[in-house]
């Protein structure tokens, strides 16, 4: 193993691409000056098709979860009655912040490891007629699923006038996201994970309906107040001190979407997904996911014969391989690995190899390779 050789394979912080490091070393410039408007207005173009919006993508300096609290805090207001949905950890994180701002929460518990269905969505709407936002997570990183936001947001929209608030950290940049066709009224995604940057970037979009929301609400709030960073984004510019190396790296992030195009972008999250999922099938390791819920940005696996965490210790002493465990009541129960952002099929190939030889090392019995072939097989198959 090589010391300074690290195996980043966690669903975020995500690798960043060598070109995206080079620019984010070019020197400094003034936040209020000529070149900063200049490069605002090479980005927010750009940035609305990675939204499938038509609408501008605000972009806050600070981490995913304050996205989260600044879609609550310009929404809502204390009395109001939302409903969550609660697919995992993230899910019940934007709970957290609701009830923190005293809004009235209706949680939907759902079972770690399955998608919200829009027929239960439908339902609670059906007998809850006050409720002023839903709140629901595009991919849940703590399990893997990914949401069938498409179909809620259409049941929300067809049952009630609430607004439609998605948590799109996990995904935004890795799977196809139709903001407008949709009907989302506001989405969030974050820098450090599908993006490939570091953390410390959020970026949200705001539909009309979601505005006319937002101007009237009388929440108190200063430096997540959307309404200021939409008024200073038509000067180009940000209402406070933006992450200007971050906003140098989002350039060429958004330079490398164009150069693979986005469908392709999709297509080889897609891909990746498929082989991790198949190399575990072939070790006879199970998922904690159906197919028909799974993310293509994060896997989820539940083994029943070894204790994850042995497994994640043994890739990280021998390769210096990072891969995730659990949250809450599946810490030590699961362990999940991120194919997102800067992130090939060549690598998934890294990963399955490694963790069979880990496997093997804390005393779980596969036929090494199995794996490693069973992903192959999918990559040439899918190449055709």
């Amino acid at each position: 193993m090589l010391p300074d050789q690290h195996i980043l394979r966690i669903p975020g912080p995500s690798p960043i691409p060598p070109s995206v490091e080079r620019a984010m070393a070019q020197p400094m410039i003034g936040h209020r000056g000529q070149e900063t408007k200049d490069l605002l207005a090479t980005i927010r173009p750009r940035l609305k098709p990675v939204f499938g919006t038509e609408q501008e993508v605000m972009i806050v300096t600070g981490s995913g979860t304050s996205g989260l609290e600044t879609a609550v805090v310009n929404t809502v207001e204390p009395g109001d009655e939302v409903l969550v949905v609660v697919t995992g950890a993230f899910g019940d994180r934007f709970a957290k912040i609701c009830e923190a701002y005293q809004i009235r929460t209706h949680r939907m518990e759902v079972e770690w490891g399955s998608a919200a269905t829009p027929e239960d969505v439908k339902q609670f709407l059906e007998t809850h007629s006050g409720i002023k936002a839903v709140f629901a997570t595009y991919c849940e990183t703590s399990t893997g699923i990914l949401n069938p936001i498409r179909d809620i947001a259409k049941v929300v929209q067809d049952t009630s006038d609430a607004l439609v608030i998605v948590d799109g950290v996990s995904c935004v940049g890795g799977v196809q996201t139709r903001m407008d066709d949709w009907g989302i009224d506001v989405l969030v995604t974050g820098s450090q994970k599908a993006l490939m940057l570091p953390a410390g970037l959020t970026f949200i979009s705001v539909s009309d309906r979601a505005w006319q929301v937002i101007d009237s609400n009388k929440q108190p709030r200063f430096y997540l107040d959307l309404r200021k960073y939409r008024d200073s984004l038509e000067k180009n510019a940000t209402p406070f001190t933006p992450g200007l190396s971050l906003l140098f790296g989002l350039d060429q992030v958004l330079n490398l979407f164009e150069e693979e195009g986005l469908e392709n972008v999709y297509n080889r999250h897609g891909l990746m997904m498929k082989m991790t999922r198949q190399a575990f099938r072939a070790l006879d390791i199970p998922l904690l996911t159906s197919d028909d819920a799974a993310s293509p940005t994060v896997t989820a696996v539940k083994p029943e014969d070894f204790a994850a965490e042995d497994l994640r210790k043994a890739v990280k002493q021998s390769f210096n391989l990072s891969i995730a465990g659990g949250q809450q009541h599946l810490q030590g129960k699961i362990f999940r690995i991120g194919h997102m952002g800067y992130c090939s099929p060549a690598d998934v190939l890294q990963i399955i190899g490694s963790i069979e030889i880990g496997l093997q090392q804390i005393g779980k019995n596969v036929d090494l390779g199995a794996g490693t072939r069973a992903a192959q097989q999918v990559y040439l198959e899918e190449s055709r």
